[in-house]
């Protein structure tokens, strides 16, 4: 999981510097960073249940939101066909961007999520220390 994670943290600060030029990046860049933040903390063997919670809460929100947005998930799989997000780096259409948004959040939200879940299986198998009575 350590390999895992400094790769994650590695990715996640490139995908928020990419944010540099995006329509919205005082949104996107703290979606990264926090992403990167919890997987240098998981790295160091620093789990935060309560992080990892809110952090998939708010961002699988986002994502629901962008399924049915005008121009999210749904959008793009009816009136679109499913047309290439990545024929080119600029979102020329409008369903570009949403779709490209919706998959950045599920991308963090199955990270953060690997890290809880080992997070709480490596807390079970810590032995609790009893203190002298």
């Amino acid at each position: 999981m350590k390999i895992f994670n400094i790769v994650w943290v590695v990715l996640f600060i490139i995908f928020a510097g990419l944010q540099y030029n995006d329509p919205d990046p005082y949104l996107w860049m703290p979606i990264y960073l926090y992403c990167a933040w919890f997987c240098y903390l998981a790295a160091k063997k620093e789990f935060y249940p309560i992080g990892y919670a809110v952090g998939i809460a708010i961002f699988t929100g986002y994502a629901i939101y962008k399924i049915f947005d005008n121009n999210g998930l749904i959008d793009w799989f009816e009136y679109h066909h499913a047309e290439s997000l990545v024929q080119t780096m600029k979102a020329e259409k409008p369903w570009v961007e949403e779709v490209r948004e919706f998959f950045g959040l599920l991308i963090c939200v199955a990270v953060l999520a690997a890290n809880w879940v080992y997070g709480i299986k490596q807390n079970k198998k810590v032995p609790v220390k009893k203190g002298k009575r």
